[in-house]
Parts: structure tokens; C-alpha cells; sequence
């Protein structure tokens, strides 16, 4: 069965040379949109920890297995390339040179190519060779460093700040950019999307105050969690709830709800009163269930959330109402993003394993049923 093709992107043709984390991320959030996105996959790929179905990111492509290493598969990527609108690959600097398929060779194949590469440190610069994962780009971002209690070692965001907020989105950004831009050049182009560098462009808003000299460093700011109308309180069962209640309003109202305005209360804006606003909130908090706080703040001018785990935030009524996660073959995922008013995308389908279903989607490219077949008969593609 053929993906659906509907949505902004609907048309465009993406070639993805498989990848970890960021690559796949950013193809996803392509093919998501509407876009066509064939994925050239190793003969024998690495195994993974999870059988193919769990691999979400994997979805709305089709897979071909090809050796790139033999003429006849590099051969057959560069047709493939031709005939795209754009290019995600993810391997170390050189690599693609290596193999005949770099930006000269397929801009020269292809003239309106966008040319995406993801890497973790960039294409040049001191560190470009060098191994690394999320944790080390995001450290020397800065990100890293800003992030947890003051009294206490940085706490790692899982890999969303360099893998899949620095690494993917910026990719599928910067595809987008560079294929609005194709459309009017007629000329396409190579983005370097490196994961240091969209970690450190996700932090512009704190080097802004670093530079007006308002940053007081890790955990000791508002949005740290120094402030404590601003933070995670564990509520009588052992669990938590989030209060952002930063404008006077939406403090004054949590005073009133919580009842902790019935004595006098410290001035929040002298930061030497937090840790005693901190302690008496906490102290509230655990005085009721985190469902008792949902039926008495959720829905008032507080600023005020449960703190959901997976499986919870996918039955929240509110994301049960917007249909922020769908359900493909049978597993709970979360949903294309952002949405469109008159182009809106489908509902995606469930990712394949490497090769399978490949002379359907080279057929889908345009090439001959009679060349697949031969093409397959002969090993070049599996």
C-alpha cells in the first residue's frame, strides 16, 4: 500500500541516507509533512535493541537496501539523487566524498539539489572529525552547563537539545529554507546542520541575558528553578505537579487556592525569601493527591499542569481532544506537528525494516518495473 501523500510538502521528493537520531528525526518531520522520502538503508544494518514497529521516527518512508561501495549501488543513489529535491545524509565529514556521492558530484548531477548534512560538530572546525553524541554537543553549547539545581552536577534533557531540537528539527529547517530558496534560484545548495550549533542557537534567549548581565547561572534563575513560582512540587501520593505561575496575577490567584496567602507571605521579589516560599508550597503540596490539585487548579488562572509520564499524557483529555498523539497499527505515537488549515497531513504509516517493499518504492520513484526487476535479480538492491 503507497504512503499517503498530503500535506504542505506534498510533491517533493527527499533521498535519506539512514542514520541515528537526528537524520531519521528530521525525515520524519519531512515525510510527516507531505513530502516523499525514499531512505537508502545499509545491506546489513546494525541490529537494534527493538523490533521495527517501536521505531517511530522510521515512519511515512520507504526503504531500499543498497551497497554503496559497489559501483552499481553508488550508481543507482546517484539516479535516485537526480531525481530529488533534496538530500539528508548523516555521516562523518568526507564519508559521502568517499563514496562518489558528495555535494560536487550531486549538484553537478542535480543543479537544484538542497544538499542536507547533519553531523554533531559541523563539517570544519577543530572538532569535525572527532566522535561525539547529544551529551557532548549540547555541553559544549552551553546548554548543558545551564541546566539543573545550583548545588549539583548539570542534568542531561534526554537528547532533546542536541540530537533531536539542535539536530533534526534545524535539518528539516534549513531543508525548508533551502528549498523555498531553490524554487526561486533554480540553484540548490549544501546545509551544514551541525547539533552544536543548533543547541547553542536554542540558547540565544539565555546569552541574551548572560550579556545584560542578568544571568545568575545554573538554578539560580526563574526558569531554572530557584523561583518557587516556578517549579515541580511532589503532591500526598508521590507524585508532582508543575506551577509557572510567573506574572502577579496568576501568583496572587496560587496564594488563594493553596490558602498559603490565610498568613503573611514573603516578598517573592527579593530572591533571599524563595527558599522559604519553597519550603511552605512543598509543604502544601504534599497535603493533597496531584488528582485533588488537578480538580483545583487545572483550569484556573494559575498557570498549573500535572506532571504526566508517556502513557499518561497520551489519555489526557486535553491532548485526547486535539489529537496531539495517534495510534498507527495499533501503538500510541505522537502526531505530526505543527498543523495546517488547508493542507493538513495524513495520518502517517508505520516505518519498514531496511528493503522491504523496495522494488514497490523504486517503481514509485519512476524507474521501470523491468529495470527493478533486474536491478533486484542481480543483488544491487535488496
Amino acid at each position: 500500500m503507497p504512503v499517503a501523500r498530503q500535506g504542505p510538502l506534498a510533491g517533493l521528493r527527499v533521498v535519506e541516507m539512514a542514520g541515528l537520531a537526528p537524520g531519521p528525526f528530521a525525515a520524519m518531520m519531512l515525510a510527516d509533512m507531505g513530502a516523499e522520502v525514499l531512505r537508502i538503508d545499509r545491506p546489513d544494518p546494525a541490529a537494534r535493541p527493538m523490533p521495527q514497529q517501536y521505531w517511530f521516527t522510521d515512519r511515512n518512508r520507504r526503504s531500499i537496501a543498497l551497497d554503496l561501495k559497489t559501483e552499481d549501488g553508488a550508481s543507482l543513489a546517484r539516479r535516485l539523487i537526480g531525481g530529488a529535491d533534496a538530500l539528508i545524509e548523516g555521516f562523518r565529514p568526507g564519508v559521502m566524498e568517499r563514496l562518489g556521492l558528495g555535494p560536487d558530484a550531486c549538484l553537478a548531477l542535480n543543479p537544484r539539489l538542497v544538499y542536507g548534512r547533519m553531523t554533531g560538530w559541523g563539517q570544519e572546525g577543530p572538532l569535525a572529525q572527532a566522535p561525539g553524541h547529544d551529551i557532548n554537543y549540547i555541553a559544549l553549547a552551553g546548554v548543558l552547563g545551564a541546566i539543573g539545581p545550583a548545588d549539583g552536577p548539570p542534568v542531561l534533557p534526554l537528547n532533546l537539545a542536541g540530537d533531536f531540537g539542535g539536530g533534526g528539527m534545524y535539518l528539516a529547517f534549513g531543508i525548508a529554507c533551502g528549498l523555498i530558496e531553490a524554487a526561486r534560484s533554480g540553484k540548490g545548495q549544501v546545509v551544514d546542520a551541525a547539533m552544536v550549533d543548533g543547541a547553542a542557537s536554542l540558547m540565544t534567549y539565555f546569552y541574551g541575558y548572560m550579556a545584560g548581565g542578568k544571568w545568575p547561572g545554573r538554578g539560580r534563575s526563574t526558569l531554572g528553578g530557584a523561583a518557587p513560582h516556578y517549579g515541580v512540587y511532589e503532591t500526598k501520593d508521590g507524585k508532582y505537579v508543575s506551577v509557572g505561575s510567573a506574572e502577579p496575577k496568576f501568583y496572587a490567584e496560587l496564594l488563594r487556592l493553596t490558602g498559603l496567602d490565610r498568613d503573611p507571605v514573603p516578598d517573592r521579589s527579593n530572591p533571599a525569601n524563595w527558599p522559604e516560599l519553597r519550603e511552605r508550597l512543598a509543604a502544601i503540596f504534599r497535603t493533597r493527591t496531584r488528582d485533588e490539585w488537578n480538580a483545583l487548579l487545572e483550569s484556573a488562572e494559575v498557570c498549573y499542569a500535572p506532571v504526566l509520564d508517556l502513557r499518561e499524557a497520551a489519555a489526557h483529555p486535553h491532548n485526547v481532544a486535539r489529537r496531539t498523539f495517534i495510534e498507527i497499527d495499533g501503538h500510541v505515537q505522537p502526531a505530526p506537528a505543527p498543523r495546517f488549515s488547508r493542507t493538513p497531513s495524513a495520518t502517517p504509516e508505520a516505518g519498514v525494516a531496511p528493503g522491504v517493499g523496495a522494488s514497490a518504492a523504486l517503481r514509485g520513484w519512476g524507474l521501470p518495473a523491468e529495470e527493478v526487476d533486474a536491478l533486484v535479480a542481480r543483488g544491487v538492491v535488496s
